[in-house]
């Protein structure tokens, strides 16, 4: 009998990525294809089209809040699941060519985010640097390998210093030492079975402006005991003021109480859409089967909430 294929996992690369750093960590011991990819709607692009079985992008991080193309894409590009999340510790480097001095740095490269994080090390260390945006942490470190000059550097993880061949700088450069991002696995279609641990995350979208709706949408969460660990408002990109509202609360969709919130919620609103229902990273031996057996109830009910028409 021939064994089963490694699941193939798309991630944003290069390859040396904070993002491959948290698959590692996350996979453990598990086999896998990884596959990086240059951009976040790249893996999430691939997953959709069957290309990959799952893809892995970051959410949020502790100091920087929601990386928005990953959200946005999420509610406005895919309709893909979340099932699973990850937490990884980030420690920022400081990384040049071997031999370079801080005093001969004149430009750094890295992800918009991974810039924010070291704002004031910049400022106090290299006010005068001038600051280039890449489309990650690994790309910004191959530029400087790549360039072969003393004069720029990257922000970036230990491991991409590592892989190029260049130094570390200065280590551990982040302004915040409780610095974290939290990652997502995603598929296309389904939902790990329950584990009693675990966290759902829709989009609530409104047909209307009401005053109050908001308080309406948290009230129909709140009267049945359920816990809402994040609310986020995001433009429709429809017009000035048009806003839905990204939710996480505790439970699974196989839960009456969740099952009630999100019909409620469409019946009110219009339109809710399912992001997912996943096992919370605070319970970390909770790790879903990466080659799942579809549950029929779980199945039948994810029809039931897609059947609604898309915003």
């Amino acid at each position: 009998m021939d064994e089963p294929h490694p699941v193939r996992i798309a991630y944003l690369g290069p390859v040396g990525t904070f993002t491959e750093e948290a698959l590692i960590e996350f996979m453990g011991t598990r086999s896998y294809d990884g596959l990086p990819r240059p951009t976040i709607e790249d893996v999430l692009s691939d997953v959709a089209a069957g290309d990959c079985d799952y893809g892995f992008v970051p959410i949020e991080n502790s100091i920087e809040g929601t990386v928005t193309p990953t959200l946005d894409a999420l509610i406005f590009r895919f309709r893909l699941h979340i099932y699973a999340e990850f937490i990884l510790p980030v420690r920022q480097q400081l990384i040049a060519a071997k031999g370079a001095k801080l005093e001969e740095i004149g430009a750094v490269y890295s992800y918009a985010h991974a810039l924010a994080q070291v704002g004031r090390f910049l400022r106090d260390q290299l006010p005068k640097t001038e600051l280039h945006h890449t489309d990650s942490t690994a790309e910004a470190v191959r530029i400087v390998a790549d360039t072969k000059t003393k004069s720029i550097a990257a922000i970036g993880p230990r491991r991409a210093a590592e892989l190029y061949g260049l130094d570390v700088l200065i280590a551990d450069i982040d302004d915040h030492a409780a610095n974290s991002t939290r990652f997502l696995l995603l598929n296309n279609d389904t939902i790990p079975q329950p584990t009693g641990h675990d966290k759902t995350s829709i989009v609530c979208f409104q047909v209307e402006d009401r005053p109050g709706s908001l308080l309406s949408i948290l009230a129909e969460i709140a009267s049945r005991g359920i816990n809402l660990t994040k609310l986020e408002s995001r433009p429709t990109k429809t017009g000035i003021g048009i806003y839905c509202f990204a939710i996480d609360f505790e439970g699974h969709i196989a839960d009456q109480a969740v099952q009630e919130v999100i019909s409620d919620l469409n019946r009110y609103l219009g339109h809710v859409k399912f992001l997912g229902s996943y096992p919370t990273f605070a319970d970390r031996h909770a790790r879903a089967e990466l080659q799942p057996t579809p549950d029929p109830l779980i199945s039948e009910l994810l029809g039931q909430i897609e059947a609604t028409p898309s915003h």
